[in-house]
């Protein structure tokens, strides 16, 4: 039953990976994504359940030390989002600023080594795949890496990552529904990284990741 939607999710994963190529492949001076290039690697984000369930089964499936060194990185970080969460505390009357001001903090993903590489590359999370190239969200603002050569102004093929989004959410609900939670309405939330990994898988299946 698990394996079934993971595999779903690992072609919707290849389908985003084939829209990254193909762009890069129209546009290869723009697309700038080289082996330890990791800015996007300090951008946080969030995971919908199926994306988590996903992500916390192959971790638990790496070497105890390697684990036990990720945590580490989890830890702190943790400790700079909430460091950052203080800081903001200022906009908690403007949720909206408060939110592009932690979108704005660079937290270095626990996964990503003293190397610069990333541990679980093979199985990275959608948004890591298409970083490096124009995508939309759902307000139709167009996003790409800061470091890519895309000029502003002018118009790109982009990834229509709200559709993914969609796609993901209909997978989070299924997910939800089928191992018997009492909240399918939470796929459409979306967790920390370190929830998709300190989290019980069998917590994360059922919907019961809210704090």
């Amino acid at each position: 039953m698990l394996g079934d939607l993971f595999e779903r999710y690992e072609f919707l994963a290849k389908k985003a990976d084939i829209l990254f190529r193909s762009i890069q492949e129209k546009y290869p001076g723009a697309v700038r994504c080289r082996i330890h290039c990791c800015d996007c690697c300090y951008a946080p984000f969030g995971l919908f359940p199926i994306e988590a369930a996903y992500l916390n089964y192959h971790f638990n499936r790496l070497d105890t030390r390697i684990k036990k060194d990720i945590f580490r990185q989890v830890e702190k970080a943790e400790a700079d989002i909430w460091r950052a969460k203080d800081r903001l505390s200022v906009f908690d009357d403007d949720p909206k600023m408060k939110a592009y001001g932690l979108g704005k903090q660079r937290v270095r993903c626990p996964f990503l080594t003293r190397s610069d590489e990333c541990i679980l590359y093979e199985k990275r999370p959608i948004i890591c795949r298409i970083y490096g190239v124009p995508f939309t969200v759902e307000d139709g603002k167009v996003c790409v890496c800061g470091l890519s050569g895309f000029q502003k102004g002018v118009t790109y093929p982009t990834i229509r990552l709200d559709k993914i989004y969609h796609e993901l959410n209909k997978l989070s609900e299924e997910l939800l529904i089928k191992f018997g939670s009492a909240h399918p309405e939470r796929s459409l939330l979306m967790m920390p990284l370190s929830w998709a990994l300190k989290l019980p898988l069998e917590l994360i299946l059922k919907g019961e990741f809210v704090e």
